[in-house]
């Protein structure tokens, strides 16, 4: 078993979007994987992340640091998982789904739970001692003027 926020196998028209973007882009670039192209958690995690800071810096209208951080907060993108992931509007950790997955013998997986949408993040590990008396959003940090 595997948990993840994405699976390859998981079906529904994002994914296949995204799977055949990916495929295209193999092609184009004549990738030795273009025979097979493989998408994982960690390229829908990217995926996810530049198109919400795209939606930022849209919103901002500006690619200023503070203000493109101002915007990202209660971002929202339809993920290749199916699921619409959110920013936290405080600390600016990811609202994603979790999928448990049971390998195949084809390398890919096969779902068998699911969470019903997307888990709060969470800043810091409930299992770590002191943490609990952690804020659950940064401190404001004054950057230095030139």
């Amino acid at each position: 078993l595997a948990a993840w926020n994405y699976f390859m196998s998981i079906e529904n028209p994002a994914n296949d979007a995204f799977k055949a973007k990916w495929a295209a882009y193999t092609k184009a670039k004549g990738l030795s994987s273009a025979s097979k192209p493989l998408t994982n958690d960690p390229m829908e995690a990217t995926y996810i992340g530049i198109n919400m800071w795209k939606q930022a810096v849209e919103k901002a209208k500006s690619t200023d640091v503070d203000k493109v951080i101002a915007a990202m907060a209660g971002q929202t993108f339809t993920a290749p998982s199916g699921i619409t992931s959110k920013m936290d509007e405080k600390n600016h950790h990811l609202h994603k789904s979790v999928f448990i997955g049971e390998i195949k013998a084809d390398g890919q997986f096969s779902v068998v739970w699911k969470t019903p949408g997307p888990v709060k993040a969470k800043p810091w590990s409930p299992f770590i001692e002191g943490n609990d008396k952690k804020p659950d959003e940064p401190a404001k940090m004054e950057v230095a003027k030139k």
